[in-house]
């Protein structure tokens, strides 16, 4: 390889690594909202230890990313071997993670459609109808998605204030727009004429799998997007590896 590949490979990784630096600073920013906010939906979630594992391994990947990003930076600029060798070597990691972490969610989709049901089931059960942030949340989701409760409407049969109200109050986000009659609203509580609620009969779990299968090739295309960005880090290191024939240290600043 010339002196001028070699330039511009050096630079391309360098260019390439600032990115995923960035991007381990946007997903370990990500995890910390998650486990720290307490003002949005996810505050209602925060019992969930699977959530709560969730987010320490966003922080962990982030924070591996950043310093990834930074050794990979160090590697290119100064033509350490070293460095980029161990950088081959944790983005050919990374990669086997992913796919391994993939096969799990695909396989144990049952098992996270349970812990989901159990999550949004206490978020039910504990809705006061007074338009919080938390509530807003999940009547935006069951408005957009033309849903009700988790699996049904009867996941919404636990709410205390359904339960304890003399009225036949049901959540009005999940009020059927095309079945129901008099005015609408988009959060809290309505009263129905009849036992039978005007509401969507299909729950958010259907509703998710369904967008899911929908956009199924915009998912492929991300993940495969993301593999093949790795991919190219890895070919790109592995190539200015291979022409950095000694090293030079002496180019390292001092501090």
């Amino acid at each position: 390889m010339g002196k001028g590949c070699t330039t511009a490979t050096k630079y391309f990784l360098f260019l390439f690594n600032l990115i995923f630096f960035l991007f381990g600073v946007v997903i370990m920013g990500f995890g910390l909202w998650l486990l720290l906010d307490n003002q949005s939906f996810i505050v209602v979630l925060q019992d969930s230890l699977s959530l709560k594992v969730a987010c320490y391994i966003l922080i962990g990947v982030g924070a591996f990313s950043m310093l990834m990003g930074f050794l990979g930076c160090l590697g290119a600029i100064y033509e350490i071997r070293c460095l980029l060798g161990l950088y081959f070597t944790c983005l050919l990691l990374i990669l086997i993670a992913q796919i391994v972490a993939g096969a799990l969610i695909y396989f144990q989709k049952d098992l996270v459609n349970d812990e989901m049901s159990k999550i949004v089931t206490k978020v039910l059960d504990n809705y006061p109808g007074n338009n919080t942030t938390t509530e807003q949340a999940w009547d935006f989701i069951q408005r957009t998605m033309e849903c009700c409760g988790w699996t049904g409407r009867m996941d919404w049969s636990g709410n205390m204030v359904i339960v304890n109200s003399s009225q036949l109050l049901f959540p009005c986000s999940c009020q059927n727009i095309s079945v129901a009659t008099g005015n609408f609203s988009d959060s809290g509580f309505c009263e129905a004429q009849t036992p039978d609620w005007p509401v969507y009969d299909v729950g958010c779990s259907a509703s998710v799998e369904s967008w899911l299968l929908t956009n199924v090739g915009v998912v492929l295309g991300i993940c495969l997007g993301v593999a093949v960005i790795e991919l190219l880090g890895m070919i790109l290191s592995i190539c200015l590896c291979r022409n950095v024939h000694t090293e030079e240290y002496t180019k390292v600043p001092k501090y």
